[in-house]
Order: C-alpha cells, then sequence, then structure tokens
C-alpha cells in the first residue's frame, strides 16, 4: 500500500520536510495570534487612556499647557500678546521588560490527550493584561491624588461616601459618580470619553438601582441582563483590577504605581487622564532549533517594555468608601 501524503499544518507553501524548524515554522503565528487576541480580549484600559510609541530611549516627554483668558478690546489700544500660558512636562519612564512565561516538556505534551499550547498562550496574554490594567488603573487613582500638573491647573478630585465600614450602597456609588462627573465639569474636562471603572460587585449594586437603569427616568442599562452603560453621562466598566488594599513597588517599576489603596470603590477618569509609553509593544517568543534539543521541550514567552504615568490629574476622580 502505498504511503500517505499528509498536508503538513506547520510548512510553509507545502515544502519537502526538513527539520523541527521548517516543519513548524506556521505555529509560531498561530500562537502569536492567541496571545494578542487574549490580551485584546481581557484588557479594559489600552483603548481608555493616551498612550504613545517610541523607537528608542528610556522615557518620553508629554507636553502639558494650561488656559489662555480672554478680555474686551479698547478701541485703539494695541494688542501686544502679552499673555503667557503655562507649560509643563510629564516625563514617564520606560519600566523593565514584563514578561509571562511558561515550558512545555516534549515528553508531557505526547502524552497529553488535548492540546494546551492554544491554552497556554492564552493564559499568557491575560497574564500581560491584567499586568497592563492594574497599573494603569493604580495611576489614575494616584492621578486623582494628585495636584496640578501646570501653573493654574487643576488637581484631581477624591471623593469619599458611604456610611462607614468600608462599604457603599448602588445608590451611593451613582450618586458620587454624579459628583465625579460634576467635579470634572468645574474643572474644564472634555464631557467624551469618560469612564467610571467598577469591581464586579460595585457594579451589579449600580444594576440593581431604579434610577440608574429605568428609561423612564433617562436610565441606560438591562435589570434582565445585568447591565448599566452610563451614569452622568460616564460610561461603566467592569474590571477585577481596580486595586485594593496597600500595593507595594516593586523591582522593575521605573515609575510610582505604590500606594494604599484600601477602600476604594471607583476610579472615574476622562483620556486624558495618564499615559501609556511603548518602547517594545506585546511581542511573543517561541524557542526552536538547539535549545528545543538541550532541553527537550518548548519554552513560551510574551512580553512587552512600557510604563505608565499621570498626564493631567484634573481628568481624575477616585471614590472612596469611609472606613
Amino acid at each position: 500500500m502505498a504511503n500517505a501524503t499528509p498536508s503538513r499544518l506547520g510548512i510553509v507553501d507545502k515544502a519537502a520536510p526538513s527539520g523541527f524548524a521548517a516543519d513548524n515554522a506556521l505555529f509560531l503565528k498561530v500562537f502569536a495570534g492567541e496571545v494578542l487576541t487574549a490580551f485584546d480580549e481581557t484588557n479594559v484600559m489600552k483603548d481608555l487612556h493616551t498612550s504613545r510609541t517610541i523607537a528608542s530611549g528610556k522615557s518620553a516627554s508629554f507636553p502639558v499647557t494650561g488656559k489662555a483668558n480672554a478680555a474686551y478690546h479698547t478701541p485703539g489700544t494695541p494688542l501686544l500678546g502679552t499673555q503667557q500660558i503655562a507649560h509643563n512636562e510629564i516625563v514617564i519612564n520606560i519600566d523593565d521588560v514584563l514578561v509571562a512565561d511558561t515550558f512545555i516538556a516534549n515528553i508531557d505534551e505526547a502524552k497529553n490527550h488535548y492540546d494546551v499550547r492554544a491554552e497556554y498562550s492564552r493564559l499568557l496574554g491575560m497574564a500581560l493584561a491584567k499586568e497592563f490594567d492594574t497599573r494603569t488603573m493604580r495611576v489614575g487613582l494616584l492621578g486623582a491624588r494628585s495636584a496640578a500638573t501646570v501653573l493654574g491647573g487643576n488637581g484631581g478630585t477624591t471623593l469619599t461616601t458611604g456610611s462607614g465600614g468600608g462599604a457603599i450602597t448602588g445608590a451611593e456609588l451613582a450618586a458620587a459618580i454624579f459628583d465625579a462627573a460634576q467635579a470634572m465639569d468645574e474643572k474644564d474636562v472634555p464631557e467624551n470619553e469618560r469612564v467610571a471603572i467598577v469591581s464586579p460587585a460595585e457594579y451589579y449594586k449600580l444594576v440593581q438601582e431604579t434610577n440608574v437603569i429605568n428609561r423612564d427616568w433617562g436610565g441606560a442599562g438591562v435589570y434582565a441582563d445585568g447591565t448599566v452603560l452610563r451614569v452622568a453621562g460616564v460610561q461603566i466598566v467592569k474590571s477585577n483590577n481596580l486595586p485594593s488594599g496597600v500595593v507595594s513597588a516593586t523591582s522593575g517599576e521605573n515609575n510610582t504605581y505604590n500606594g494604599d489603596f484600601s477602600n476604594v470603590k471607583a476610579l472615574v477618569m476622562q483620556k486624558q487622564a495618564i499615559g501609556t509609553v511603548k518602547l517594545m509593544d506585546l511581542a511573543v517568543e517561541r524557542t526552536s532549533g538547539d535549545f528545543e534539543v538541550m532541553y527537550q521541550g518548548t519554552l513560551m514567552a510574551a512580553k512587552y517594555a512600557m510604563g505608565h504615568g499621570i498626564l493631567r490629574p484634573e481628568c481624575a476622580v477616585e471614590i472612596k468608601a469611609t472606613a
């Protein structure tokens, strides 16, 4: 009986088998796609703030400008351009390379009855997405506690609500989001691209508030689906990564992400509140050749080199429960 001619899934353009690297040339692309997809699906903060990519360097500078004033003109008097607009800059450093990796032994993969690479690659992407979200959310909360970054500007806002014990009701949280929107309005923060990030526990308290979802009262949400869209014109985003408790600094961080986040219930922010600098965007690697021969297995790694910092603290509001 003649031999079958298999369609080798990892070979480019039906090339003749010529070793592990050639026989598996296309599998890396699948791994990369799975990591990127998992990162995008589980990442909340990527599109909610300002990002910038640099080709080289250890940091990036973001310009910050103040406001201009207007005055009535007296006929016959010259316009001399004497008004000075305040300027400043915010420097965000690149943190060390953040890596999520795993090793699969060839013998274990041979014995296993189901594919683990797809699941492992998904988990690597989720791990990086979680770290991205937790750090940027901490920066947002630290921004809400910060002073103005430019002369004559506004600092962030911290609101405390509730009757004590570190807990608040859905009605109290909804009222606090209205207060946050008012605080941003009073600081001339743009009304578009505002979000309120809350934990699942606080999110479902909002869903059960009639004032929030009843469309006859101008609410936006569905009780049956357990969804709430907006409060005070602010988009509601649910995330498990909103920080809580005391977070210490970690080796490899070249920006400030640590602080006491006890009793934090929500971060309300506009896109200009924080910034991210990317030196090495999300990338994936898989070993081949001598490494696999030496260790008899495959090393899978996903990584990026970025940094996060406060840009405009007036665009951030922290909502806390009374301790």
